[in-house]
C-alpha cells in the first residue's frame, strides 16, 4: 500500500507506513482527539495500539494524510490546509466538507475531486 506523501508528512510514518497519529497531530498543529474526529475514529482507535494497527484504522489516517497532502500545494501550510479539510463545503458533495466525506469511508471521491481541480477542472 502506499500513499502519497510530501517530504514532511513523511516524517509521520513508520518504516513500514504506518501513520502515527502522534507526529501527525502535532504536524497539524491539533490534538489526537481533533485528529480522530477528522478522520472518522474513535479516540481509543489512536490511542489504543491495537486498534491503531487495524487495518481500518489505517486506512482511515493515510486517507487523510493524502488529502491533506494534496491540500497542502495551495494552502502553504499544514494547518490552512487541515483547516480546508475541516471547514470547506465542496459544491459538487452537496456542500460536505472533506472531512465529512472520510468519515463517511467517501475519501477515493475526495482525492477523486482533488486532482480534477489540480488538473484545472471545477467542482
Amino acid at each position: 500500500m502506499s500513499v502519497a506523501v510530501g517530504h514532511a508528512l513523511i516524517e509521520t510514518l513508520e518504516a513500514d507506513g504506518r501513520v502515527r497519529p502522534d507526529r501527525l497531530s502535532d504536524w497539524l498543529g491539533t490534538s489526537r482527539q481533533q485528529l480522530a474526529a477528522a478522520a472518522g475514529l474513535s479516540r481509543d482507535a489512536v490511542s489504543k495500539t491495537a486498534r491503531l494497527q487495524a487495518p481500518a484504522t489505517q486506512q482511515r489516517l493515510r486517507d487523510l494524510v493524502e488529502i491533506i497532502n494534496r491540500i497542502r500545494g495551495w494552502a502553504g501550510t499544514p494547518e490552512v490546509a487541515f483547516a480546508w479539510y475541516r471547514s470547506e463545503p465542496i459544491p459538487g458533495f452537496g456542500d460536505l466538507t472533506a472531512e465529512d466525506m472520510v468519515r463517511q469511508g467517501r475519501a477515493e471521491a475526495v482525492k477523486r475531486y482533488l486532482s480534477r481541480v489540480a488538473a484545472g477542472g471545477y467542482a
